[in-house]
């Protein structure tokens, strides 16, 4: 059962172009894009997902909202929790896909 768009998480991911490589700049809108397209499909029935450039470093990489309303992490690990997920483990798991869609992204 998918829950109404009001109530679903959203997780928003912050991408750094150095992690793209030295002309990560050029690429980590493209990327960003090309991610968000991956991670839709993970959990949409209660998750939404934004996938921007981490352009201020000051922000995290990792953020958590209902409709546009910021959680705080220990509200979104409750709320993931509902559905059966680890905010910790949840969050290794992007971290790890990460290499794995840079590498295809590239070709490589």
């Amino acid at each position: 059962m998918s829950l109404p768009e009001e109530n679903k998480i959203t997780v928003i991911f912050r991408i750094e172009a150095g992690c793209l490589g030295p002309q990560g700049i050029s690429h980590v809108a493209n990327f960003c894009a090309k991610a968000h397209q991956s991670f839709i499909n993970l959990h949409p029935d209660f998750m939404n997902w934004k996938v921007i450039p981490r352009l201020d470093k000051t922000q995290p990489e990792l953020d958590y909202s209902i409709n546009d309303r910021p959680l705080t992490r220990d509200h979104a690990s409750k709320y993931l929790q509902h559905f059966n997920l680890e905010i910790d483990k949840f969050e290794m798991e992007l971290f790890d896909k990460l290499p794995e869609m840079i590498d295809q992204y590239f070709g490589r």
